[in-house]
């Protein structure tokens, strides 16, 4: 453990350093005391553009579904697998695309992720047959998986902890809530005025920038990685954990809970995650190193992740879908629809920092949960006969303020006291988290929704199993340590 605790000073002693991995220790105390530098602003700006689009892609397709559907011949089962097969690649690779930051260097792993991100959703864009469609989504997400870890990695060893990166968390979530509730803006207005190919075909343009970009502003890599080797065999088996999981509740709708394509993939699913765990234990460089799971403000706050993921991604699969089956809106209206939802949660998450100096991390958790909840029973009372103010407009400013205050006083949990060493590796764990709540979430909801009579009465059930959600997560949120530095924006490590 004292191992343990000289690493993680060591890595707050590095943590302002640009992501080079610098030993100037002089130096970058030196840093710590001044405010942000415009090259910090800059990297912080270029991070928030890449995890923008990474989020942006959660989302934007679920508008066009029903375009993709018509045009493409997809069943209803396999057209969540556009999102799904995306969410479920994200979510079983980011614990690899984590470690490669900390392994290959952050600038380089940034550019691979931007590169196979945007060469995949410019071939989704062509596709022309639903299977083709489904595995450049995944290919997307693995270019996700790559890329969400480095924006992470690389904002937290910029700004070391305290009210800094605190603010910068902030930034970077306010950009996260943005991208998802704008992606179904974007993708409105592109399905309704060009094609739906086009919600897949901008990134291409986007990511050609972004790297040019990064080239310039993000520092060379100083990373050696020849002795130390990467866990393939732990990312195939979380992939496949992960896969098996959310296959097995998609069959469930069809085969029953008790089907043999349902028990099968649950089974494999569950077959690979205790694979996945004897071989971390005995691997030399594990996905997760072994002494970040030893911080219980890192154990508890993925829990905490976990569940919030469970919220988020289905949240605008069947927002989306309810705007257009029960309220009968076109593409475009249901973009302009979600307007509150990204004002909302950007506003929120801009003002988390106040909110947690003045609360404190937990507390805030908690509160904002509630919160969420209150938004998502108050959107199970939609019908076809409510106005959009009390149908959607209300439930919006509530839920969406609830969920963008969460995720900075979470972020900032799970950071806190990550030597720079693995800060890759956290980065990883807690966007898997998050991506596997969803992933799951979603899997979970559309078979809950289906066996309702009606699809009005489907989305109800959906709403009101969010709201069920959101009050676990403020239950759970109440063993996250009190945090004395949580008022600073820096949170005790419990």
């Amino acid at each position: 453990m004292a191992d343990h605790e000289a690493g993680e000073a060591r890595g707050r002693a590095g943590a302002a350093d640009g992501g080079a991995g610098t030993a100037d220790g002089s130096r970058t105390a030196h840093r710590r005391t001044r405010p942000t530098s415009p090259r910090r602003g800059t990297v912080l700006a270029l991070v928030c553009a890449a995890q923008f689009m990474v989020i942006l892609d959660v989302s934007v397709v679920n508008v066009a579904l029903p375009s993709m559907q018509a045009a493409l011949g997809f069943d209803a089962v396999g057209l969540q697998w556009v999102v799904g097969a995306y969410a479920i690649a994200f979510a079983g690779l980011l614990l690899l695309g984590g470690r490669l930051a900390d392994l290959y260097g952050r600038r380089r792993v940034f550019l691979v992720g931007l590169a196979v991100f945007s060469l995949a959703g410019l071939a989704g864009g062509l596709a022309n047959a639903p299977g083709t469609l489904i595995a450049m989504r995944a290919l997307q997400g693995l270019g996700a998986a790559i890329l969400a870890p480095a924006t992470l990695t690389i904002l937290t060893t910029t700004f070391a902890e305290g009210e800094g990166r605190t603010h910068a968390l902030a930034t970077w979530t306010a950009v996260s809530s943005a991208g998802g509730a704008a992606g179904n803006l974007v993708g409105g207005v592109l399905t309704q005025t060009l094609s739906w190919r086009w919600t897949l075909l901008i990134n291409a343009p986007i990511g050609l920038v972004t790297g040019v970009l990064a080239v310039r502003l993000l520092p060379a890599d100083r990373v050696r990685a020849a002795a130390r080797r990467l866990d393939v065999p732990g990312a195939v088996l979380a992939t496949a954990g992960v896969t098996g999981l959310v296959y097995g509740v998609t069959q469930a709708e069809k085969q029953g809970w008790t089907g043999l394509p349902t028990l099968f993939g649950l089974a494999g699913g569950a077959l690979a995650l205790a694979g996945l765990c004897w071989v971390e234990a005995a691997a030399d460089d594990p996905l997760i190193p072994r002494g970040l799971l030893r911080l219980r403000t890192v154990r508890v706050g993925n829990a905490v992740m976990l569940l919030a993921g469970a919220c988020f991604l289905p949240m605008w699969y069947f927002l989306s879908l309810a705007m257009q089956d029960v309220l009968g809106y076109g593409p475009l209206a249901t973009g302009l629809g979600f307007l509150p939802h990204t004002l909302a949660g950007v506003v929120a998450a801009r003002l988390a920092p106040c909110a947690m100096r003045a609360l404190g991390a937990r507390a805030l958790i908690t509160l904002a949960a509630v919160l969420a909840a209150g938004g998502f029973l108050w959107q199970s009372r939609l019908g076809a006969d409510s106005s959009y103010v009390a149908g959607l407009l209300g439930p919006a400013l509530v839920m969406s303020t609830g969920m963008g205050l969460l995720i900075t006083p979470i972020t900032s949990t799970v950071t806190s006291g990550v030597p720079s060493a693995a800060a890759g590796a956290a980065s990883g764990l807690m966007n898997t988290a998050r991506q596997v709540g969803g992933a799951f979430g979603l899997a979970a909801l559309v078979s809950v929704a289906s066996t309702t009579a009606t699809p009005i009465a489907g989305y109800e059930r959906a709403f009101l199993t969010i709201a069920g959600l959101c009050a676990m997560v403020a239950v759970l949120a109440c063993a996250l340590p009190a945090g004395g530095r949580g008022r600073e924006g820096g949170l005790g490590g419990g």
